[in-house]
């Protein structure tokens, strides 16, 4: 596929959230090497800078440990070797976890020496490709000029409680890159601003679609895909079966606790869950 492709911040946020794995030093491999068709700029970056802390907290979450005050062998177990290996793990553990929180601070404190996504991604901020609506590019005022005007019309993509242009500068930059390039684009996002998923399958937005085909050109396309991988698999990009396969269990993981996130909310919100609690409580 004849495209450039432009990454959602939160897909780069993704690269905290992988589980173990080689995945993301496989996949930042590939961004590295491949900056002249990457759609970015600075609007992406501020959104990077102001949430990775967030993110990486939120993932290292379960790095408490177990409750050990809680988790103890019966007496009358004490003398079997079963016992005697879960002490010895149990200090493993808890040196193991202090290496990791330690790891975790200089990341937080310093990431510019410590952190591979940041390093890798500072790296593509920072270039001056043609792509690359940095603080460089002084195209940047008219595209804020056109996201203003895009904003006030309700003109998607828009978050339903949107206070700010970011989407709509993102948009109008693509739009930019891909009639400058003449090509194809891909979106690499999971919001639905962009469109949505239905059957495992990315839809993008009608509006957008309609739009795209107006201003870049009638035999242009633009497509919605939640998954990095494939994206880069369509420009021709070498991608590792392991790869795909990680980033899928990645975004199942991702859907499934947004989806209890959602239900707890809704929980809050109507107040039926409380009330269903005392009910059973009621009558058990």
């Amino acid at each position: 596929m004849d495209a450039l492709v432009f990454i959602d911040t939160n897909i780069l946020l993704d690269f905290y959230r992988y589980p173990q794995g080689s995945a993301v030093l496989s996949i930042l491999n590939h961004i590295d090497k491949n900056h002249p068709i990457l759609i970015t700029g600075n609007q992406v970056e501020m959104e990077f800078k102001k949430n990775r802390q967030k993110v990486i907290l939120e993932s290292i979450a379960s790095l408490s440990g177990p409750k050990w005050d809680t988790f103890k062998v019966p007496v009358i177990l004490s003398d079997e070797k079963a016992a005697t290996l879960i002490n010895k793990s149990k200090d493993s553990i808890v040196s193991n976890t202090k290496k990791l929180k330690a790891k975790i601070d200089k990341l937080l404190r310093n990431p510019t020496r410590n952190d591979e996504v940041y390093k890798t991604l500072e790296k593509l901020f920072r270039s001056k490709g043609d792509y690359n609506l940095g603080r460089h590019n002084k195209l940047r005022f008219d595209v804020r000029e056109l996201a203003k005007k895009r904003f006030i019309l309700g003109y998607p993509p828009r978050k339903d409680k949107d206070t700010s242009i970011g989407d709509a500068i993102n948009w109008e930059w693509v739009i930019h890159c891909a009639k400058a390039a003449n090509k194809d684009v891909i979106i690499v996002s999971r919001d639905a601003d962009y469109g949505h998923f239905y059957n495992k399958e990315s839809i993008i937005n009608d509006w957008l679609a309609g739009e795209f085909k107006e201003r870049v050109g009638k035999r242009r396309k633009v497509v919605l895909t939640k998954r990095l991988t494939w994206a880069l698999k369509e420009v021709s990009i070498d991608i590792k079966d392991a790869d795909i396969q990680e980033e899928e269990e990645l975004i199942v993981t991702a859907e499934s606790q947004s989806t209890k996130r959602t239900e707890k909310s809704d929980e809050k919100t109507s107040g039926s869950g409380e009330f269903d609690n005392i009910i059973k409580e009621l009558l058990s």
